[in-house]
C-alpha cells in the first residue's frame, strides 16, 4: 500500500511539472519539484480520507479524457491540483484558504492574471456554481473543473460506497446523528439541482447514475 501511494506521488508530480513547466519553462526543475513537494505533504495529511492524493490522481484520469477541449488546460490543471490543498474538517473556509495558499505559491512562477483564475476556479468549489464571468471560454472549461471534481457522484455504485465511506472517516469527530443529518441535507440539496453536471458531456454520461447514488446514499441513511 505504500509503495501504491509513492507511485501515486510520484506520477503526479510528473504530471504537475508537466502542467507548470507548459506555462513558465523557465522555473528550475528544483524550485518545481519543491512546489509539487508542498502540495503532496498536504494531500497526504491524516485527517484525510477521500480529499487525498488519490482524489487528485482520479480527477487527472478524468482530465485526460477532456483535456483537449479545453481552452487552457494547462491552468485548469494547477486548479485541481491547488483546489483541495488547504483541508480541515471542522472548518467551512476551505477552498477559500485553498485559493490563498495557491495564489501565494504561485505568484512568483504566473501572471497575476493567471493567478487570479486559479484562485477564481477554486472558489468556485465551494458552491459548484459558475461565477458570474462574461468569459465564456473561461466559463468553458470552469463547468469542466467543477463537473470533474463531482465526476465520482457518477461513478459505479462500488466506487461511490467508498467514497461515502471516506467521506464518513474524514468527520469521524461528529456523532451518527448529527452527521446523518447534515449529509443527508447536503445530498437533498444536490438533487434539487435541475442538473448535477454543467457540461452536455458529463451530464450524457454521469447524471442518471449520480442521481441513483446519492438516492439510494439517502435511503441507507434514512435507514441507520
Amino acid at each position: 500500500m505504500i509503495k501504491a501511494f509513492a507511485h501515486i506521488e510520484t506520477e503526479l508530480g510528473k504530471v504537475f511539472a508537466q502542467h507548470f513547466t507548459a506555462i513558465n519553462s523557465d522555473v528550475e526543475s528544483e524550485k518545481v519539484n519543491n512546489l509539487w513537494q508542498d502540495i503532496a505533504i498536504r494531500y497526504n495529511e491524516a485527517q484525510r480520507a477521500y480529499h487525498s492524493l488519490q482524489h487528485i490522481e482520479q480527477l487527472f484520469a478524468q482530465f485526460k479524457q477532456i483535456k483537449h477541449v479545453l481552452n487552457e488546460p494547462h491552468i485548469i490543471a494547477l486548479a485541481l491540483f491547488y483546489h483541495d490543498v488547504i483541508y480541515a474538517p471542522t472548518r467551512s473556509d476551505n477552498e477559500l484558504k485553498s485559493a490563498e495558499y495557491a495564489v501565494e505559491a504561485l505568484r512568483p512562477y504566473l501572471s497575476a492574471a493567471q493567478c487570479q483564475h486559479i484562485y477564481e476556479l477554486i472558489m468556485m468549489t465551494a458552491n459548484h456554481e459558475l461565477a458570474d464571468c462574461s468569459n465564456a471560454q473561461k466559463n468553458f472549461d470552469a463547468a469542466y473543473l467543477l463537473d470533474m471534481d463531482l465526476s465520482i457522484l457518477g461513478a459505479s455504485w462500488s466506487e461511490y460506497e467508498q467514497y461515502a465511506q471516506a467521506v464518513r472517516q474524514e468527520y469521524a469527530h461528529v456523532s451518527n446523528p448529527d452527521y446523518r443529518d447534515g449529509r443527508r441535507a447536503v445530498l437533498t440539496e444536490l438533487l434539487a439541482h435541475p442538473k448535477l453536471y454543467l457540461t452536455d458531456y458529463y451530464y450524457d454520461r454521469l447524471e442518471k447514475q449520480a442521481r441513483q447514488n446519492i438516492k439510494r446514499e439517502i435511503k441507507i441513511l434514512q435507514a441507520s
